[in-house]
């Protein structure tokens, strides 16, 4: 099934369920206010959101209406955490290659993985606001799952069990204060401004046989000021799963209901298939020329961010923002 966060004025939004074509939407009268509260009790909850979803498409909910993404939130417009992991090693190598920093191996056995905010999200049409362009502004196209309440030391195997929904993500950049935040050897803060998120979060069985290995296996679309610039199969060089993500973050604790996990940029060692991130397009300049070209965003621009199954239909709507000044 397909859930959404239509806009109504509070901190949370009024949860909706989409039709499978994302034409058609309708509230969940009498079952829950918000997506937090489905993932609350998904046992209960999930099989009669399911059977409204089944109806709606069947076109027997007389209260639907027309779906429109620009009045969505995202999915969980606040989570109660939110980690970013690195799950496509071949990006972290290609950047620091371009820096001509060795790679540690144990980055292909032991996961990335940041905790970034996760109060304010931003909604999948709505505008990145940021202060100055000088502060290197990059998207990045990610895939997120979310869960329910996950153990402490919990296995893959079992991991897996507990993936309910995904979405895809621009997780913003902000590349030019990276390097003075890593310096101080204390993580991200200020690099990482506000996440945005699809206008829809799906259950994995709407991806069919894409979703097989804790992966998905499907082509992860970014377009920038309207150019096609990546098309990376999200499901190959990803060199760790999302139930092995899920491991590394529960190693130590417990993972609470609404939990977000990013899969990092995206990308393949095919460079033919384009890029995620600016900084990997960069990257790739400087390894073989010595020096970037491309620049980072730039006030007016924009970045649609979408991933299409095998007939061409978006599975998530799109991410479509555009860069703005602060008022």
């Amino acid at each position: 099934m397909k859930l959404a966060s239509l806009k109504d004025g509070s901190r949370d939004g009024q949860l909706i369920v989409v039709s499978r074509d994302l034409k058609t939407a309708c509230i969940a009268n009498g079952i829950a206010p918000t997506l937090q509260r489905v993932l609350d009790d998904w046992q209960f909850m999930a099989p009669q959101l399911e059977e409204l979803y089944q109806r709606l498409n069947a076109g027997k909910v007389a209260y639907s209406f027309d779906f429109q993404p620009h009045q969505c939130m995202a999915p969980l417009p606040r989570a109660f955490q939110w980690a970013d992991g690195s799950a496509y090693v071949n990006h972290v190598e290609l950047v620091r290659k371009a820096r001509q920093a060795e790679m540690p191996e144990s980055f292909w056995h032991d996961p990335l993985m940041y905790q970034g905010g996760s109060d304010d999200f931003i909604g999948p049409c709505d505008d990145i606001v940021l202060g100055a362009v000088e502060w290197g502004i990059d998207f990045e196209s990610e895939i997120a799952i979310i869960t329910d309440d996950v153990p402490m030391g919990v296995s893959p195997d079992r991991a897996a069990e507990h993936i309910r929904l995904l979405m895809l993500v621009n997780d913003v950049s902000l590349r030019n204060l990276i390097p003075a935040e890593l310096a101080k050897g204390f993580g991200f803060f200020q690099s990482k401004p506000a996440s945005s998120f699809s206008p829809v979060a799906v259950t994995p069985d709407e991806l069919g046989d894409a979703w097989r290995d804790g992966k998905v296996h499907l082509a992860l679309r970014s377009s920038w000021n309207g150019n096609l610039v990546g098309q990376p199969n999200a499901g190959i060089d990803m060199a760790f799963s999302f139930p092995q993500l899920i491991t590394h973050l529960c190693k130590t604790r417990r993972a609470r209901a609404g939990t977000i996990i990013g899969s990092g940029t995206v990308s393949n060692k095919d460079a033919g298939k384009g890029y995620s991130c600016i900084a990997e397009k960069r990257a790739l300049e400087m390894i073989a020329t010595g020096e970037a070209i491309t620049p980072f965003m730039q006030y007016g621009d924009s970045i649609k961010i979408e991933m299409l199954d095998k007939n061409g239909k978006s599975i998530f709507g799109a991410i479509d923002q555009s860069l703005v000044e602060p008022d």
